[in-house]
């Protein structure tokens, strides 16, 4: 963790006093602190303790009221390397799941580039509430990392669910992430995502449901582990959020396949998750095409490049190349001939017939196989989880042919 920036957020809850225990945790193992409070968490352990104890002035409000000095929530955001919330109360969960920002600490948290980790600490009844329960899984599956709570005996005078965790617990959680987070350093990744429309006429075009939303969780997971990443994405309504992401905006699967086989000449690793048109139409129209009164229209379509062929044979010695298959029938045999097919190092597969996975869903459910022969099958999952599966069995297998 030496140099690493972190702010750790203080919300209102008893367990806060803990929390000076772990910004000298952070302090010890050689990382800079910066500390938000909420108005409220200076009810439970004083800025004095805090500011000593990083080395930094304490932040609470948006400025301070004797010489009109900004605290700039973005500013904090750009410079921090992590933000950890301890204690991270009922109330403050709740305002974050829905975008609420009536403090510094929560539009610090809206502003934030980079990983967030949040230690919830409540009482076990409100711990088990749906409705908590529903906000912790929603922040997780927006990619924030839940430092679970754990058993023990509670303010209330209560014993359950609901203790924040041990701060030491804490501070190794983050420098464990630190340490396995850059694995990708150096690498360069290229990711195509998303859909490609094929035009019929200026208004009309041929295309599927893709939403980009898998591809895209590849090219945040790559480029928090410290890759390089080209997104080569087709047309959808996602933002990458990580500055080392640098995507080529296309539309056709011809746009497609020269701007991934430009990108493939300097990859390390190669990921085609995009859903790619096979077929465009032989002839476009200048004009919209109008309705006739009578008979039927008919649309001639010819082959699209296949983009997965043509890179799977200028695939380079120490290339990695892993490809996607959206199956509806003989799922295992067509995604195992399309992973030899293609030359691909391994395939990942999803089927239509999984509930709640694949396209427009925030989850996904794949089963990976390569070229060794291995099959490894996975749980329903939200697509962050899931791209982290892809590149942790896809760095495996790198390490193994070393």
């Amino acid at each position: 963790m030496e140099g690493k920036n972190i702010i750790v957020g203080v919300t209102g809850g008893i367990a806060a006093y803990k929390t000076a225990t772990l910004v000298r945790e952070f302090k010890k193992r050689g990382a800079n602190v910066k500390v938000v409070m909420t108005p409220l968490a200076k009810q439970f352990i004083t800025p004095l303790t805090m500011a000593t104890l990083s080395q930094n002035p304490i932040l609470v409000d948006f400025f301070n009221p004797e010489n009109g000095e900004w605290n700039s929530h973005v500013s904090l955001g750009i410079w921090a390397d992590a933000y950890v919330i301890a204690p991270a109360t009922a109330n403050s969960i709740g305002k974050m799941a829905n975008g609420i920002a009536d403090n510094l600490l929560l539009t610090t948290y809206l502003s934030a580039k980079c990983p967030v980790f949040l230690a919830p600490a409540m009482d076990l009844d409100m711990y088990a509430h749906p409705a908590v329960q529903k906000n912790i899984a929603l922040l997780k599956e927006r990619g924030n990392h839940i430092i679970d709570a754990e058993e023990g005996f509670l303010a209330s005078g209560l014993t359950g669910k609901g203790r924040m965790a041990e701060p030491e617990a804490i501070a190794d959680y983050v420098e464990k992430f630190f340490k396995s987070s850059q694995d990708l350093a150096g690498k360069n990744v290229m990711i195509t995502a998303g859909p490609t429309h094929e035009k019929i006429d200026p208004v009309r075009f041929i295309g599927n449901y893709s939403s980009g939303k898998m591809g895209y969780a590849l090219a945040e997971e790559c480029a928090e582990r410290g890759a390089k990443v080209t997104l080569v994405s087709g047309p959808v309504s996602l933002t990458p959020k990580h500055p080392n992401i640098t995507r080529v905006s296309v539309e056709s699967a011809n746009e497609m396949y020269l701007a991934a086989t430009q990108a493939a000449e300097s990859a390390d690793i190669e990921i085609l998750c995009a859903a790619v048109a096979d077929y465009t139409p032989a002839q476009r129209a200048e004009h919209k095409i109008k309705r006739e009164k009578t008979g039927a229209m008919q649309l001639d379509l010819v082959p699209t490049q296949d983009i997965a062929a043509a890179l799977g044979k200028m695939k380079r010695e120490g290339q990695m190349m892993i490809g996607f298959a959206l199956e509806t029938d003989n799922e295992e045999s067509n995604a195992v001939g399309k992973c030899e097919r293609k030359n691909l190092d391994f395939i990942v597969m999803n089927s239509l017939n999984d509930k709640n996975a694949c396209f427009q869903h925030d989850t996904n459910k794949i089963t990976i196989f390569d070229r060794s022969g291995e099959k490894i099958a996975y749980d329903l999952k939200p697509k962050k989880e899931v791209a982290k599966d892809i590149i942790d069995h896809a760095l495996s297998l790198m390490n193994r042919k070393k």
